[in-house]
């Protein structure tokens, strides 16, 4: 019985490990597959950590960093951050992390495309639209050129709409208004991680005690100071006696410096009235070019007006976009100039602060246009908004203006990333490289021979000056607007922002690496203003998103309708319940169409998407109950929506702690040896101070014992 005890318990122990051997190999299994792709560098190699040998870095980065072939490789922020410093490795490891957390976002964004492609048939209102059955005549859209239209012919807008404007569009704008929160807090953790890896967690505690030590040494006066002489020698005129000293004058007063801060409030409203003007300039284009189609003769061009219209005036949004950037930035750095910061990192907050906002106007503010002023300031038949004179406000589609906006974003978005991010980056360097090597009088083979002898810092000399990180942070701070700001309208956003950067990546890589010299390496403990701006952005997204959706698209209408108008609970009758009735007699003189019988048939009384009571009610065309109860639906989804969000925005961020455990335990375990050292030292320092303070008592002499005889 004892043999056969002992055999059961020896093929049980051999079974265990048996299991065990499975379990670990299906958990490397997994763990291989799951996990991802680093590059081949080992950072922590005696020959890259110790022996630091420039030529060797480069190399390692061109090969597994700066190399589109290893795209969907992890960076080597260490490597990085080892060539080019701090500042420079958090900027990619930044842009590491947004590019990783577009992913999640990017596939949620085409499973809500996908569900308005595949529910586009089954949409009721779409379905009444393109029914030739409902013979439905619309008033004019424009006055005297445009005649009466069929509602029938709106039928690929009103489908279209549907793939942006569903019910998931909602579900999507919370979720990134909740992505947005959770981006943020994994680059806090990201961040945190990275300081304590580099060694940077006490890196401002230093920086402001070198602060107070400066200012308390008053026998070296920094380089600001010297700047502020000089401008104060110069600027006014103003020349020092030989008995006063720098301290006394160098220092600006409020009045010196108000003319300066003056000059920067009149010149930013200027630039921004500069472009409300233009847009204000796109928009008269629009409705002028949409009367000259309506009365060509061509048939091509008459059938496809809105189409054109709209494409347009995207591509010349986006060319005023592009071309207006650049003149904003030389502006914002010639009135920072203008302020005359006294620190370099003063200086720096400054220009990002007037370039960003620049920048957000002249980006933002034709969509912000078309998502909540077009088609609001319009009037009604018989009695519409002009402008300009003749000029009559645009209206929007039946199916309301949100697939325009969807146009705009869209053109805007990868006009944006296609040719100022991506082809100015790769063209421009290679034509300043191409004059430089045509005002050389060396051919290419003298060349070559040259760089064979040169060294590494002198080849460097002739590449381009490194211009810091501003521009890098800058088109991808746009970016996250154009993502979070007006995603409710645009799903693919996300997807489009995420194909980018994984090329912008390997592009800035590029550009680093073997196209600019080499930056002095420069310290910083996090990303700097940037992350305020993104955080205030994430802010900003959800109020905007609960406008666009309660305001840009037919959810709350269509929800007021389904639940207090519809006999059946459904949206069936949903088309004729958004359209008034106008009498053709009312049309202001001049104003009706030259073609009154453009259909084939008198026209008596015409429709138009309005809530208003028809014209024989005892109050004509005001406003009817209907439209005062989905304004108060609209404003009270606004509120629901951004306080829920909001809040849970809060409850997750309250949830994620900024420092993660693991650091936090280290952090902890350092902070007690720390302790217990200085106390050792401190106990050290008492025991040897007491050794010195105790009287040395004297040795006493030994009895001599001598022998008496």
């Amino acid at each position: 019985s004892c043999r056969k005890l002992k055999k059961k318990r020896h093929n049980l122990s051999q079974l265990e490990l048996h299991l065990f051997f499975t379990k670990a190999s299906v958990r490397l299994f997994i763990h291989k597959v799951t996990a991802p792709l680093h590059p081949k560098v080992d950072v922590s190699h005696p020959h890259i950590l110790y022996s630091y040998i420039p030529f060797v870095v480069l190399q390692l980065l061109y090969e597994e960093w700066a190399s589109y072939s290893v795209f969907y490789k992890y960076q080597p922020i260490g490597l990085i951050r080892k060539y080019f410093g701090e500042k420079v490795g958090l900027y990619f490891a930044w842009l590491g992390v947004y590019t990783q957390m577009l992913i999640p976002a990017a596939i949620v964004g085409v499973i809500v495309f996908l569900y308005g492609c595949a529910t586009v048939d089954e949409n009721i209102p779409s379905m009444e639209i393109c029914d030739p059955r409902n013979n439905v005549t619309m008033c004019p859209l424009c006055d005297q050129a445009c005649s009466y239209w069929k509602l029938v012919t709106a039928c690929g807008t009103a489908r279209a709409s549907h793939l942006f404007d569903n019910p998931a569009t909602v579900f999507f704008s919370i979720f990134m208004a909740l992505w947005a929160v959770l981006f943020m807090e994994h680059w806090k953790r990201r961040q945190m991680r990275l300081n304590y890896i580099w060694d940077l967690t006490g890196f401002g505690e230093e920086e402001e005690v070198s602060v107070r030590n400066v200012k308390k040494n008053k026998a070296s006066p920094d380089h600001s100071h010297i700047c502020l002489f000089y401008l104060y020698v110069f600027k006014y005129n103003h020349v020092l006696a030989p008995t006063q000293s720098l301290d006394e004058k160098v220092k600006l007063t409020c009045s010196d410096r108000l003319p300066a801060y003056m000059t920067t409030v009149v010149m930013m409203c200027l630039m921004i009235s500069v472009t409300f003007a233009i847009v204000f300039g796109v928009i008269l284009y629009r409705i002028s070019i949409k009367a000259a189609l309506h009365m060509s003769s061509y048939p091509a061009a008459r059938s496809n007006i809105r189409a054109t219209v709209k494409t347009t005036a995207a591509i010349i949004n986006l060319i005023i976009i592009i071309i207006m950037d650049e003149i904003y930035a030389a502006i914002a750095r010639w009135l920072t100039t203008l302020e005359v910061p006294k620190t370099d990192k003063s200086f720096e907050q400054r220009l990002i602060f007037k370039t960003f906002i620049l920048k957000f106007v002249n980006a933002f503010t034709p969509i912000v246009y078309l998502a909540f002023f077009r088609g609001r300031l319009v009037g009604r038949p018989g009695k519409y908004l002009y402008v300009v004179g003749s000029y009559r406000m645009e209206e929007c589609a039946h199916s309301g203006c949100l697939m325009e906006l969807c146009i705009q974003l869209c053109i805007t978005m990868l006009g944006k990333q296609l040719i100022q991010n991506n082809l100015f980056e790769i063209g421009i360097p290679k034509i300043k490289k191409l004059l430089r090597q045509r005002k050389s009088e060396m051919d290419t083979k003298q060349e070559e021979e040259l760089n064979k002898t040169l060294r590494r810092h002198e080849k460097d000399h002739f590449l381009g000056p490194f211009i810091g990180l501003n521009p890098e942070y800058m088109e991808m701070i746009i970016q996250f607007g154009m993502v979070t700001l007006f995603v409710a309208s645009f799903p693919l956003a996300p997807l489009f922002a995420l194909l980018n950067n994984i090329i912008e990546i390997r592009l800035d890589a590029k550009k680093f690496v073997t196209e600019l010299r080499r930056p002095i390496a420069a310290k910083a403990k996090d990303i700097g203003i940037w992350y305020n701006l993104l955080r205030g952005l994430s802010k900003v997204a959800v109020i905007v998103n609960a406008f666009v959706i309660s305001f840009t698209s037919d959810f709350i209408p269509r929800l007021v309708y389904q639940y207090t108008y519809s006999p059946d609970g459904t949206l069936h009758g949903f088309t004729n319940h958004t359209l008034a009735f106008f009498n053709v007699s009312d049309f202001q003189p001049g104003t009706d169409p030259l073609e009154p019988m453009h259909l084939g048939y008198k026209v008596d009384m015409c429709r138009y998407k309005d809530y208003r009571e028809p014209p024989w009610s005892t109050t004509p065309y005001d406003f009817s109950k209907e439209f005062w109860a989905i304004l108060a639906a609209r404003l009270a989804f606004v509120i629901v929506f951004q306080n829920v969000v909001m809040l849970m925005s809060d409850f997750v961020d309250w949830l994620i702690p900024d420092i993660p455990k693991d650091i936090s335990l280290q952090m902890h375990k350092e902070k007690i040896l720390m302790v217990e050292l200085f106390m050792k030292e401190e106990q050290g320092k008492r025991l040897t101070m007491r050794e010195r303070n105790t009287p040395q008592q004297p040795r006493s002499r030994p009895n001599s014992h001598t022998n008496c005889v």
